[in-house]
């Protein structure tokens, strides 16, 4: 990328350069031949140049050419107007450093992330602090993150509070608090005071190295509009071909010919998709949106159907407290202050889940714990303050405990206190609260088939889907069952989009037209076949992302029919000779810059919209 943005300003410069010697050649020692010598031999090379570029690109496949702007530079000099040649030249170089320039700052959004990238972890191994290499770092391993530092893997916070900086990740501006249990993410910056944490992914799979692999990615995929904005080159060339022949033809004059191709050049059309397309990438990232390809911008502006997996997509997927049960003797704060201060020392999901609960609480108080010891797959025991807490399966906790009945989907835990029972905890995976408005507002956006598949039972399914506002549901689907459907979807109903968060979900996202991954939780094979990912734990993103795609290919066309409008006025113009070379030259530059600088309107909003939704989630920036 960079040696072809030297290129192109060398380029530019150098032909500054020769219209300076050229100038003072005529108009300061008065010899006119040699400054068109001077004009032609640059412009003649540079015609050849670009010729053979545009043969190299014919023959790999794809379409750029600029064949009227090679015809122009020919016939503007073979009639001898060769400054209208020369400003021809400034304009062609010049466009490329705009684009280049606009390209960097459309992009420079996606690059901050690099920028910031963590290298060195502070590991607590003997009481002593080691500094090694994030990629040396091991799940369990104690971290600490010292005042203004970045995390430099995902972890739990296990000593210390603070806030966090978590804007370069999610796009939320505020100051993020943080305390034991709560998870920290790779790549947020930490504030005034040092922090422990417990690992909880290896550097390779934590949210920051995750989001750097798909910004490369993202930079190097081509862009499918981009083409397609090319082949407009095709019968634009043609139209401008007539144009100019029968201005010749009428006039006799082969200088209207060249008047015409002047201001004929196809440069809005080759430049200003492709910086609109990564303005609008760079504007999705800013919403915690990282989109491949301008292919998939393309294909979400024009996406008909929406396909969701229920679990970690429609639902929060992951389990949370639903219902604290204390027994007479206690109360629900004395229930949640002991077994929240307990589970604090464990990674186990249900752990997570009271952990969560108890920051929540206003009056939960983490208390020291000490003799903690953990039973893989049935429970934790530890001293908490002066008593003895147990919290796990039934079977586990030494008191006799109720057997309580539960819901489908359901999960339970009981604690006891000094070999009493002190009541239960259940859990369950929830509706992500925004699901039911995001539904919505795809509808209004033009996604007219929204369905859900998972391989949950039917009645589950049916349940979520209702409160989701889905109205059809494809149960105990099988990952090749999800694929299927999507391959048997009727054309009518294509672009389709599959959204999904697991593992099993990859193949169907592969499978979509566009796969849509929420990634908020660390890298997996859903991100990896994904066209876009969400790194936002937050599903009104998908929504966002179909707004935003939609208004940049809006963007991209209007800068692209602007020029040509324009261009074809000014053919016309010119085919009544009203319109010297040199003077179509300048306005030419002028139609490149102006469709340039519309292009550049893709990086921000258009329209006043609501910023929140009723849950006060941002949707637009």
């Amino acid at each position: 990328m960079e040696v072809v943005i030297v290129g192109h300003q060398q380029k530019f410069l150098a032909v500054i350069g020769v219209g300076v010697v050229a100038l003072l050649t005529e108009f300061v020692f008065h010899q006119a031949v040699a400054a068109q010598v001077i004009v032609t031999i640059v412009g003649a090379i540079l015609a050849i140049s670009m010729f053979i570029e545009m043969i190299k690109t014919l023959r790999s496949g794809k379409y750029g050419v600029d064949l009227l702007a090679i015809m122009s530079i020919t016939a503007t000099l073979a009639v001898g107007e060769y400054w209208a040649s020369l400003m021809i030249l400034v304009m062609l170089t010049g466009g490329d450093s705009l684009e280049d320039y606009a390209a960097r700052r459309a992009g420079s959004d996606l690059k901050s992330l690099l920028d910031n990238s963590p290298q060195i972890a502070h590991i607590k191994r003997e009481n002593q602090l080691v500094d090694v290499s994030i990629d040396e770092v091991h799940i369990g391993e104690t971290v600490v993150i010292k005042p203004g530092e970045s995390v430099p893997v995902d972890g739990l916070v296990i000593e210390g509070s603070g806030n966090f900086d978590e804007s370069t990740m999610t796009g939320e501006s505020r100051l993020v608090s943080k305390k034991p249990g709560s998870e920290l993410l790779s790549g947020t910056i930490n504030g005034d005071t040092a922090i422990t944490m417990r690992v909880t992914k290896t550097a390779a799979d934590s949210q920051y190295q995750t989001i750097v692999k798909l910004v490369k990615a993202s930079q190097d995929k081509p862009a499918h509009f981009v083409r397609m904005a090319d082949r407009y080159a095709v019968p634009f060339t043609i139209v401008s071909l007539l144009i100019a022949g029968i201005a010749w033809l009428i006039s006799g004059d082969p200088h209207r010919f060249a008047e015409v191709l002047v201001v004929a050049s196809p440069c809005p059309l080759i430049l200003a998709a492709p910086v609109a397309l990564v303005s609008g990438m760079s504007r999705a990232s800013r919403n915690s949106i990282i989109v491949k390809s301008g292919t998939s911008i393309e294909k979400l502006a024009r996406a008909k159907t929406a396909f969701f997996d229920k679990t970690g997509t429609i639902t929060a997927g992951r389990l949370n407290v639903t219902q604290v049960v204390p027994a007479p003797e206690f109360t629900e704060a004395q229930l949640i202050n002991l077994v929240g201060s307990l589970e604090i020392q464990s990674a186990h999901i249900f752990a997570r889940a009271i952990v969560r609960y108890a920051n929540d609480q206003d009056d939960f108080h983490n208390q020291p714990v000490s003799h903690f010891t953990e039973t893989t797959g049935s429970g934790v025991i530890g001293q908490v303050a002066e008593h003895r807490v147990e919290a796990g399966r039934r079977n586990f906790v030494s008191a006799e405990t109720p057997l309580v009945e539960l819901a489908e989907g359901e999960s339970i835990v009981y604690v006891t206190v000094d070999g009493q029972y002190a009541g239960h905890l259940t859990f369950a995976d929830q509706l992500r609260p925004e699901s039911t408005n995001t539904m919505a507002r795809l509808r209004s956006l033009g996604i007219q088939h929204i369905a859900m598949l998972t391989g949950d039972k039917q009645q589950t399914a049916e349940h979520i889907a209702e409160q989701a506002g889905i109205d059809e549901v494809h149960a105990e689907c099988l990952p090749q069952t999800k694929i299927d459907l999507i391959t048997q979807a009727p054309a009518a109903q294509h672009p389709l989009i599959m959204v999904g968060d697991g593992v099993n979900d990859a193949p169907a996202l592969a499978a979509a037209d566009i796969g849509i991954a929420m990634g908020a939780h660390g890298a997996s094979a859903a991100s990896e076949s994904a066209d876009a990912v969400i790194l936002k734990d937050d599903l009104s993103k998908v929504a966002t992302a179909v707004k935003l795609s939609q208004e940049t290919m809006a963007v991209a066309k209007h800068a692209v029919l602007i020029g040509i409008f324009i261009c074809v006025v000014l053919m016309l113009i010119a085919s009544f000779g009203v319109i010297p070379a040199l003077f179509g030259a300048m306005l030419q530059e002028v139609v490149d810059t102006a469709s340039i600088l519309w292009a550049l309107r893709a990086r921000k909003s258009h329209e006043k919209v609501n910023k929140k939704t009723n849950h006060g989630d941002s949707l637009i920036a």
